[in-house]
């Protein structure tokens, strides 16, 4: 069989491309890409973060636009989160700003959600959002339906 360059060639471009295809959904699965320079800092703190985790999406009507940095318990007990919001939204939350910890479908990954408020006042770095909704466990959920069954003793 005759070398042929073209072949060649041909042969080493499809390689390339396997091996960056390859590179590249390692770095997607794996949860690691850079993202400029660090943005908005916010912070929301939960009773229950369920399965949240660093890193999780921080979302505004269904778009990502940041993430979770980092979840730590606070001084009373509670879960403390980090978020990293894209700096050119951070101008556009108030201090009415809720944060919610929902997730996506029945047994997806957990998120936070967050729904801008109306009033004039506008959230800076650093600032606490004020109202959050915690994680719904399914194992209170249950509990309660199996322990509360509506019959009332007399």
């Amino acid at each position: 069989m005759q070398r042929s360059p073209v072949r060649d060639l041909i042969v080493g471009v499809f390689v390339f491309f396997g091996l960056v295809s390859i590179g590249y959904l390692s770095i997607q699965v794996g949860g690691l890409y850079y993202s400029g320079p660090s943005g908005f800092k916010l912070v929301a703190t939960f009773d229950e973060v369920g399965d949240l985790k660093p890193r999780a999406a921080v979302v505004i009507a269904g778009v990502k636009v940041g993430q979770v940095v980092s979840i730590e318990l606070d001084d009373i007990l509670r879960a403390r989160c980090e978020l990293d919001i894209d700096p050119r939204l951070g101008r556009e939350l108030d201090v009415e700003t809720s944060a919610a910890i929902m997730t996506a479908g029945l047994l997806g990954e957990k998120f936070v959600a967050l729904e801008p408020g109306g009033a004039d006042e506008m959230l800076e770095s650093g600032d606490e959002i004020g109202r959050t909704v915690s994680a719904l466990s399914i194992e209170n959920l249950v509990g309660k339906f199996v322990n509360d069954t509506g019959l009332e003793e007399d």
